[in-house]
């Protein structure tokens, strides 16, 4: 009993008090606490709520600003999760926080807030990607070495430029069907690969989309040389794994879970439990810092968020233009890699994702995956549906390939490999930017360094020379429509259901790509 059990009125049952009790310790155990996740799940109970609830659980762990209180921070230990190259010299106060080689954050969401939490973010929230390999590292070539830890495994000291790149905080907006797109379009080509016989080729397609020629030659062994449009850890292995990886700028990672495994750990310094093992990986005293089951929760949130929509204006003029850019965006060829839909036959999300890399849970570990439809109308904001045919039609205008977007002449492509840190000859393969909702995160392009759509569009080279060349080709008035349909694509509240609306919310017809509610 709590010990005023008295002052209750009698009608109150024994549950009613217990709760009543453990409420009032509950909120005495929290008398100073400065934790950041206020809801923290144990493994086994994410199948046993609703999946709103699960979400919303997710959502708390996604905003909440984590502390040292609960594990934030890696003293110990790098953003790769391999262990310092000086522990001598550990990342506590006032080297804990660190924009180039991190931590780098508080919170998922001080990244991932445009125009909401699960977006993407302003240049300021951008990453360097690649210097997490390093202890502790500054552009400052008068740093002594080892400039805290900033030299590679070998013990080379790093140059400047092959420290880390920046990269523009990715946005989550419909990640999920995405997430199911690369699926889908993975069993694809593995299921050409494995039908493949000595001495054949076959010309590799999913989802309409074509990745070059793969060949299988007469001793068993595979010809990647003429693969086209996936990174080179997708074309490892014998046979090669032809995974399609659809997030980071240069689509390194396969799932919304491993992005969230590695954020946690990388930009927060919270190791989960399902890559670090419950043990103190980083020294900080914490052990669990993460479950399972908490990384499903956040999993789940940023694979239910709302799909993109579109603002058509009210003046008729602007809507017309929109209208006019819209098919010029096609007939300049911009949608041969911006595709403005990528049929989807399964909705259905689940989790682990199939494709899941070791370090990550993967479907052997779970009796059974947790399911959620991405279609289902109770989920919040806009929502796909499927035809007539069954099969929906996901308007995120992306191949999910990689292209060579820059011909040269930007500073920051890529000039490492982000899956060892080593230096190679490639440059400026992106993955395609997923266009839906990107009028809502500025700024633009894989650096964040745009500050206007016309900017990114006109910086297209590379690949893209021929329908540049056709872009050029228009009237300014032709090239100012397509800017208009871009500013288009926008990304509103979870209140908003219908896919098009006016400049005031309110719904308005459009004939957009794909079926929508």
């Amino acid at each position: 009993m709590c010990g005023n059990e008295g002052n209750l009125p009698k009608l109150l049952g024994v549950v009613v008090l217990t709760v009543f009790c453990n409420m009032n310790v509950a909120q005495a155990s929290q008398i100073g606490s400065e934790r950041g996740a206020s809801r923290r799940l144990a493994d086994g109970e994410e199948y046993s709520m609703p999946a709103s609830e699960l979400v919303d659980v997710g959502r708390q762990l996604f905003v909440a600003s984590w502390t040292s209180e609960e594990g934030a921070g890696r003293p110990l230990s790098k953003g790769t999760g391999d262990p310092l190259s000086d522990p001598s010299r550990s990342l506590t106060f006032p080297f804990r926080f660190n924009r180039i080689s991190a931590p780098d954050a508080n919170s998922c969401a001080g990244c991932h807030n445009l125009p909401f939490p699960g977006g993407g973010g302003d240049i300021v929230a951008n990453v360097f990607v690649l210097a997490q390999r390093f202890d502790f590292a500054t552009f400052d070539e008068n740093d002594p070495v080892p400039l805290r830890g900033a030299v590679d495994e070998t013990g080379r000291r790093s140059l400047l430029q092959d420290i880390g790149n920046s990269r523009g905080t990715v946005g989550m907006f419909g990640a999920g069907y995405v997430e199911l797109l690369a699926r889908a379009m993975t069993a694809a080509l593995q299921a050409q690969r494995d039908a493949l016989l000595p001495g054949d080729t076959v010309a590799l397609q999913a989802l309409g989309v074509g990745f070059g020629r793969l060949s299988r030659l007469q001793d068993g062994s595979y010809d990647t040389s003429a693969v086209e449009g996936l990174p080179a850890i997708s074309l490892t292995g014998s046979p090669p794994n032809l995974v399609i990886r659809p997030f980071h700028q240069s689509g390194a990672v396969v799932s919304i879970r491993q992005f969230t495994n590695n954020a946690m750990n990388h930009h927060h310094g919270i190791q989960t439990t399902e890559r670090f093992g419950a043990v103190d990986a980083d020294g900080d005293g914490f052990v669990d810092e993460m479950s399972r089951a908490e990384v499903t929760a956040v999993s789940v949130f940023q694979a239910t968020l709302q799909v993109p929509g579109r603002m058509i204006p009210r003046d008729q003029t602007l809507r017309a233009a929109v209208g006019r850019g819209e098919r010029l965006f096609i007939d300049v060829g911009c949608g041969e890699c911006h595709r403005p839909s990528l049929p989807l036959a399964d909705t259905v999300y689940t989790e682990p994702n199939p494709y899941n890399p070791p370090g990550n849970l993967r479907p052997a570990d779970v009796s059974a995956p947790l399911s959620i439809d991405l279609n289902d109308p109770r989920l919040p904001g806009i929502r796909l549906r499927a035809g007539k045919d069954g099969i929906t039609r996901v308007p995120a205008y992306t191949d999910l390939r990689l292209h060579r977007i820059y011909e040269s002449g930007d500073p920051n492509c890529e000039s490492l490999n982000q899956s060892n840190g080593s230096l190679h000859s490639e440059s400026c393969w992106f993955l395609t930017r997923k266009l839906w909702g990107v009028a809502s995160e500025p700024g633009y392009g894989h650096h964040g360094q745009f500050t206007t759509l016309r900017e990114a569009v006109e910086a297209h080279s590379g690949e893209a020379t021929p329908v540049m060349s056709n872009f050029w080709a228009r009237s300014n008035a032709d090239r100012d429509d397509v800017i208009e349909f871009l500013k288009s694509l926008r990304t509103f509240p979870d209140t908003v259901t219908a896919a098009a609306v006016d400049d005031r919310l309110v719904p308005t017809t459009w004939p957009a790509p794909g079926t929508r509610r």
